[in-house]
């Protein structure tokens, strides 16, 4: 039975109740503030993720322990944005450092499962199954946390090398949708621009 008196929960502290929140180097800002618009995102895309991870893992193709690592590596993102680099300590700076190699390995990731599918000369629209349409979200997702990041390095707020991991993650995550497709057999949706006399269509491709 549940206790009368509880303890209480450390999940709320009541400090954002009017709007603000502490940054890692203590400073606290309105939670509209860039840095937050650019955290949220990267949450969004992390839980976005996690979604493409249990049917990855469900459909067993493979992808499951790359997105656990681009996981950790987007909590690292959010440990870095949040502590503005003109305004943190060394060892701040230090703890929240993001390293450029993570943008080479995803590289390496893209070139393997790039090098197994059959070249795009269309768009696609999002298809190919469960764990390919929410790799698909992810990806759109991404971009927006891309965009959303932009302004926070742009203001020195965080690491060059996070801008440039989001803008790989993102072809990673469209790469890894069409792998995950080609994985179940299942079909693409490829689209077909209307012209004079007929309408936009798609034509389906299995690959």
């Amino acid at each position: 039975m549940a206790s009368e008196n509880p303890k209480k929960s450390q999940l709320y502290t009541r400090t954002g109740d009017r709007g603000e929140s502490s940054l890692y180097n203590g400073e606290r800002r309105l939670k509209t503030d860039r840095i937050f618009e650019a955290l949220g995102a990267v949450d969004e895309l992390n839980s976005s993720i996690g979604m493409a991870h249990h049917y990855c893992k469900k459909a067993g193709n493979g992808l499951e322990d790359q997105l656990i690592e681009i996981q950790c590596n987007l909590q690292d993102i959010g440990s870095n944005i949040a502590t503005p680099r003109h305004d943190a300590s060394e060892t701040q700076l230090r703890n929240t450092l993001f390293d450029e190699g993570h943008v080479e390995k995803l590289e390496g990731w893209i070139d393997t499962l790039d090098s197994q599918l059959p070249p795009l000369r269309n768009f696609i629209l999002p298809s190919g199954g469960e764990s390919s349409i929410f790799l698909h979200q992810s990806r759109s997702i991404c971009r927006r946390a891309e965009r959303t990041t932009i302004p926070v390095v742009e203001a020195n707020d965080a690491d060059e090398s996070v801008l440039k991991y989001l803008n790989r993650l993102s072809d990673y995550l469209f790469a890894a949708a069409r792998f995950a497709a080609k994985h179940e057999g299942l079909e693409e949706n490829v689209y077909k621009k209307a012209k004079s006399g007929r309408e936009a269509s798609v034509q389906t491709r299995v690959l």
